[in-house]
């Protein structure tokens, strides 16, 4: 039912007259008649009783009268709710790759908690596989995966960005100064990796396995950043997404190591299920996300 059309037969039943409603409204009388005629249309049923000039409410026009001030109510106060951006409330379970919650849960989200303090983001990290079941069986709302490109009509991806990744040893480091580095002759080095079958891990794993190789590595960790720091005092080789060794790199205490035998592209995407609803609180941590 139109509120504009609900708004016209108040100020009617209030004033008894259509021409005093019209005048009110800005309107020509013969567009309130058509409103109210709209309405008892709708209803089936007859608003006002026409005698002479008088307008009077019929008695299923007050039972009607009630409830139009009811919904011209709840209407103001869904939109008061919803134009309360700054005040926005609730839950959203986000699941995420260990590496990246650093960059999402660094200086950035601070000035997210002061602009949204009543929006509790519930941060988890897990495999894509776990990801995956969490967001199939509704106990995630969102889930920021690192591997490869997911395509899937069940899920709808709000972000998404390819990620740099490469093989990173201490400036010290004897394979840093060459500029040829074959597969055979890195795989023998002391690696630390991610736990086996994570994210990035895995998909370096299924890569050589495909070329008959393989890397024990002599530490595993989830702690991408702490790989990075041990890597920078020389402790062995490691293979880490970019935007975790970026400022390393910069400062000259990593150096990037290209293997030409070995091509792996990393994607961040940012994934719901295609049959959540998208609130308005969702949509405020997607767009953070995104932007971090």
């Amino acid at each position: 039912m139109d509120i504009k059309n609900l708004n016209t037969f108040i100020l009617v039943a209030e004033l008894g007259s259509f021409t005093k409603a019209a005048d009110v409204l800005g309107y020509a009388q013969s567009t309130v008649s058509s409103q109210i005629r709209q309405i008892e249309e709708e209803l089936k049923t007859q608003l006002f009783e026409r005698i002479n000039r008088t307008v009077v409410l019929t008695e299923r026009g007050k039972e009607v009268l009630q409830y139009a001030h009811q919904m011209i109510q709840l209407t103001k106060e869904i939109t008061a709710t919803l134009e309360k951006e700054n005040n926005l409330r609730g839950e959203i379970r986000l699941v995420t790759a260990d590496s990246m919650c650093k960059k999402l849960l660094g200086k950035a989200y601070i000035s997210f908690h002061k602009l949204f303090p009543d929006i509790n983001v519930n941060f988890m990290t897990a495999g894509t596989a776990e990801m995956m079941r969490l967001l199939n069986h509704n106990e995630a709302d969102l889930i920021y995966t690192l591997d490869n490109h997911i395509y899937s009509t069940e899920y709808v991806i709000a972000h998404e960005e390819k990620v740099g990744v490469h093989f990173v040893v201490s400036k010290d480091h004897p394979l840093a100064k060459k500029d040829q580095i074959t597969l055979e002759e890195l795989i023998k080095e002391d690696f630390l990796l991610t736990e086996k079958g994570m994210s990035y891990r895995r998909i370096l794993d299924e890569k050589l396995s495909a070329l008959s190789l393989e890397i024990n590595p002599v530490l595993e960790t989830g702690n991408a950043d702490q790989l990075c720091w041990l890597v920078e005092r020389g402790v062995g080789v490691s293979f880490l997404p970019d935007y975790t060794t970026a400022d390393s790199v910069k400062e000259g205490k990593i150096v990037y190591l290209t293997i030409k035998e070995l091509e792996i592209d990393i994607w961040k995407q940012l994934l719901y299920h295609k049959d959540k609803w998208l609130s308005p609180v969702m949509k405020t941590v997607i767009e953070y996300c995104s932007k971090v």
